[in-house]
């Protein structure tokens, strides 16, 4: 059996909105204690909660419109679009970089110059970006040496004597030899097409870094490696000794140089011995 006085009922809530009391000739009036006042604080507090979150909202708005705003980045040596997309965050990686930018860049998303202006997330065309600088040129100074060049219409890519040995072994090549030879020239210096031909590749070709492949004549290619700058693009045709761009460290290298290949096809592996075939044509290097 339930103890009696145990249990209370809950206090009524009408007292929140007003008591009843018996006035005068019994009749009831009613009392407003907390109702009119909590009345009056509910009618306020949507007008000020709304006032609070539209400030916070005007407020958040500059900030979000500035996260929004595009930026602009100046392509170094060695830069390629994967490259610069991953290091920027970029949304979409290098295929929404190329498409933002290929008014600057043109057909080639491969073939970027330092100096370059891309804009990162968002249309080069709505934020005004021009095109593209002209390639680089060689350093106006005066020559240390002329490269080599002879009357079968041939010359040496770039001055001065190679280095490393054609099918030297070693660590450094995944192949597990070197496929060309290297000429140990500064960043900067002009690199030659030992003859005339049409350029079959130009742009990132990653060990190799920036390079540059020239289709000649006799079938024969040439291959162009670690560039610091294009001077052409692919399609382009090209005379003995033109500038096809400039020698650099771009790519798999321990220090500036140039890496130079014959190939009898434009793909890796299909090189011959360079220091024979220039021989053969009255160029010593």
């Amino acid at each position: 059996m339930p103890i009696s006085g145990k249990h209370r009922r809950p206090k009524s809530s009408t007292i929140a909105r007003g008591v009843a009391a018996a006035g005068a000739g019994g009749a009831v009036i009613a009392l407003p204690l907390l109702g009119a006042a909590g009345a009056h604080a509910a009618e306020q507090a949507a007008p000020v909660a709304h006032s609070a979150a539209a400030t916070h909202a005007a407020s958040a708005a500059p900030v979000a419109n500035k996260q929004a705003e595009t930026r602009t980045y100046s392509v170094v040596a060695g830069d390629y679009l994967s490259k610069i997309a991953t290091d920027n965050k970029v949304e979409g990686g290098w295929e929404k970089l190329y498409q933002d930018n290929r008014e600057v860049i043109g057909g080639n998303p491969s073939l970027i110059h330092p100096g370059m202006k891309l804009t990162l997330g968002g249309s080069a065309a709505a934020t005004g970006t021009t095109q593209a600088p002209a390639p680089s040129k060689a350093p106006v100074a005066p020559k240390p040496a002329a490269a080599q060049s002879s009357s079968s219409g041939y010359v040496s890519p770039v001055p001065g004597k190679h280095t490393t040995n054609y099918r030297a072994s070693g660590a450094n090549w995944s192949s597990g030899s070197h496929t060309g030879i290297d000429f140990p020239v500064a960043t900067g210096t002009s690199v030659k097409a030992i003859t005339s031909g049409t350029v079959v590749t130009a742009g990132w070709g990653g060990a190799y870094g920036n390079e540059v492949v020239v289709k000649h004549a006799d079938g024969h290619y040439s291959q162009y490696g670690h560039l610091s700058a294009l001077s052409v693009s692919v399609g382009q045709t090209v005379s003995t000794g033109q500038q096809i761009g400039l020698s650099g460290a771009t790519g798999n290298v321990t220090g500036p140089h140039l890496h130079f290949e014959v190939r009898t096809g434009p793909a890796y592996g299909s090189d011959i011995d360079p220091v024979a075939f220039l021989a053969s044509h009255g160029i010593s290097v």
